[in-house]
Protein backbone atom coordinates (compact mmCIF):
# COMPACT_ATOMS: atom_id res chain seq x y z
CA UNK A 1 0.00 0.00 0.00
CA UNK A 2 1.66 3.37 -1.00
CA UNK A 3 2.24 6.17 1.27
CA UNK A 4 -0.20 9.17 1.74
CA UNK A 5 0.62 12.02 -0.61
CA UNK A 6 2.37 14.78 1.59
CA UNK A 7 0.53 17.96 1.65
CA UNK A 8 1.51 20.75 0.07
CA UNK A 9 1.47 24.27 1.01
CA UNK A 10 -0.52 27.03 -1.75
CA UNK A 11 -0.30 30.44 -1.08
CA UNK A 12 -2.00 30.96 -4.70
CA UNK A 13 -6.02 32.47 -3.74
CA UNK A 14 -7.75 31.53 -6.98
CA UNK A 15 -10.27 34.22 -8.68
CA UNK A 16 -10.86 31.81 -11.63
CA UNK A 17 -10.91 28.38 -11.74
CA UNK A 18 -11.38 27.58 -15.56
CA UNK A 19 -9.12 29.12 -18.55
CA UNK A 20 -11.08 27.94 -21.85
CA UNK A 21 -10.20 29.52 -25.88
CA UNK A 22 -12.64 32.69 -26.19
CA UNK A 23 -16.00 32.17 -28.60
CA UNK A 24 -16.23 28.00 -27.91
CA UNK A 25 -18.88 27.02 -25.25
CA UNK A 26 -17.04 25.01 -22.70
CA UNK A 27 -19.37 21.67 -23.17
CA UNK A 28 -17.67 21.77 -27.02
CA UNK A 29 -14.19 21.76 -25.60
CA UNK A 30 -12.34 19.21 -24.23
CA UNK A 31 -10.59 19.79 -20.93
CA UNK A 32 -7.35 19.02 -18.64
CA UNK A 33 -6.93 19.41 -15.07
CA UNK A 34 -3.72 21.56 -13.51
CA UNK A 35 -4.02 20.61 -9.86
CA UNK A 36 -3.53 23.43 -7.34
CA UNK A 37 0.17 22.57 -6.50
CA UNK A 38 1.12 22.03 -10.28
CA UNK A 39 -0.03 25.94 -10.45
CA UNK A 40 1.55 26.58 -7.23
CA UNK A 41 4.95 25.65 -8.63
CA UNK A 42 4.25 27.01 -11.70
CA UNK A 43 4.26 30.53 -10.22
CA UNK A 44 7.11 30.15 -8.20
CA UNK A 45 9.07 29.00 -10.54
CA UNK A 46 8.22 31.13 -13.66
CA UNK A 47 6.26 34.31 -12.03
CA UNK A 48 8.44 34.72 -9.28
CA UNK A 49 11.54 33.57 -10.62
CA UNK A 50 12.89 31.25 -7.31
CA UNK A 51 14.75 28.32 -8.03
CA UNK A 52 13.77 24.52 -8.01
CA UNK A 53 15.37 24.32 -4.08
CA UNK A 54 13.90 27.93 -2.68
CA UNK A 55 10.30 26.96 -4.39
CA UNK A 56 10.18 23.54 -2.98
CA UNK A 57 11.17 24.98 0.63
CA UNK A 58 8.13 27.27 0.27
CA UNK A 59 5.85 24.72 -0.94
CA UNK A 60 7.24 22.35 2.18
CA UNK A 61 8.16 19.80 -0.60
CA UNK A 62 11.35 18.25 -1.61
CA UNK A 63 13.07 19.33 -4.89
CA UNK A 64 12.43 16.03 -6.70
CA UNK A 65 8.86 16.84 -6.09
CA UNK A 66 8.84 20.29 -7.01
CA UNK A 67 10.75 19.52 -10.05
CA UNK A 68 8.54 16.60 -11.20
CA UNK A 69 5.19 19.08 -10.03
CA UNK A 70 6.36 21.94 -12.71
CA UNK A 71 7.38 19.51 -15.37
CA UNK A 72 3.93 18.12 -15.14
CA UNK A 73 2.18 21.57 -14.99
CA UNK A 74 4.07 22.93 -17.87
CA UNK A 75 3.36 20.13 -19.94
CA UNK A 76 -0.83 19.92 -19.06
CA UNK A 77 -0.44 24.30 -19.95
CA UNK A 78 1.24 23.63 -22.75
CA UNK A 79 -1.14 21.03 -24.33
CA UNK A 80 -3.92 22.91 -23.60
CA UNK A 81 -2.74 25.82 -25.25
CA UNK A 82 -1.14 24.21 -28.40
CA UNK A 83 -4.43 21.49 -28.44
CA UNK A 84 -7.16 24.46 -27.97
CA UNK A 85 -8.46 22.94 -24.59
CA UNK A 86 -9.67 24.47 -21.46
CA UNK A 87 -8.17 24.00 -18.39
CA UNK A 88 -9.82 23.37 -15.04
CA UNK A 89 -7.66 24.12 -11.89
CA UNK A 90 -8.58 22.37 -9.01
CA UNK A 91 -7.59 19.56 -6.51
CA UNK A 92 -4.31 18.24 -4.93
CA UNK A 93 -3.39 16.95 -1.64
CA UNK A 94 -2.69 21.16 -0.76
CA UNK A 95 -3.12 23.35 1.91
CA UNK A 96 -3.86 26.92 1.87
CA UNK A 97 -0.36 28.68 2.86
CA UNK A 98 -0.83 32.16 4.22
CA UNK A 99 -1.60 34.95 1.56
CA UNK A 100 2.19 36.37 0.12
CA UNK A 101 0.67 40.08 0.52
CA UNK A 102 4.07 41.71 0.30
CA UNK A 103 4.62 41.71 3.74
CA UNK A 104 6.73 37.92 3.78
CA UNK A 105 9.49 36.91 1.00
CA UNK A 106 8.62 33.99 -0.62
CA UNK A 107 12.46 33.12 -0.77
CA UNK A 108 13.40 34.03 2.62
CA UNK A 109 15.69 36.44 2.10
CA UNK A 110 14.61 40.08 2.60
CA UNK A 111 16.17 42.66 0.93
CA UNK A 112 15.51 46.38 0.09
CA UNK A 113 12.14 46.64 0.58
CA UNK A 114 9.42 43.61 1.38
CA UNK A 115 10.95 41.16 -1.04
CA UNK A 116 13.33 41.63 -4.02
CA UNK A 117 12.31 39.14 -6.56
CA UNK A 118 14.32 37.76 -8.56
CA UNK A 119 13.97 36.32 -12.60
CA UNK A 120 11.46 37.22 -14.81
CA UNK A 121 9.65 39.20 -12.30
CA UNK A 122 12.37 41.25 -10.54
CA UNK A 123 13.31 42.25 -13.80
CA UNK A 124 9.64 43.46 -14.59
CA UNK A 125 10.03 45.63 -11.48
CA UNK A 126 13.11 47.21 -12.13
CA UNK A 127 12.32 48.01 -15.24
CA UNK A 128 9.12 49.78 -14.51
CA UNK A 129 10.58 51.08 -11.50
CA UNK A 130 8.18 49.49 -8.62
CA UNK A 131 11.18 48.27 -6.91
CA UNK A 132 11.24 49.98 -3.68
CA UNK A 133 14.72 52.79 -3.64
CA UNK A 134 18.13 51.16 -2.09
CA UNK A 135 18.81 52.44 0.80
CA UNK A 136 21.91 54.54 0.78
CA UNK A 137 25.12 53.64 0.97
CA UNK A 138 27.73 54.45 4.11
CA UNK A 139 29.19 57.31 1.82
CA UNK A 140 26.05 58.82 1.77
CA UNK A 141 25.23 58.81 5.05
CA UNK A 142 28.42 60.85 5.95
CA UNK A 143 26.99 63.26 3.78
Amino acid sequence: MPRPRKTRTVRTDLAVHFYKPQGIPLRDLQSVTLSLDGLEALRLADVEGLEHAAGADSMGISRPTFSRLLTEARTTVATALVEGWAIHIDGGPVAQGPALDGSACPNRRQRRGPCARRGAAGALARQTGDEPPSSPTDNEKDD
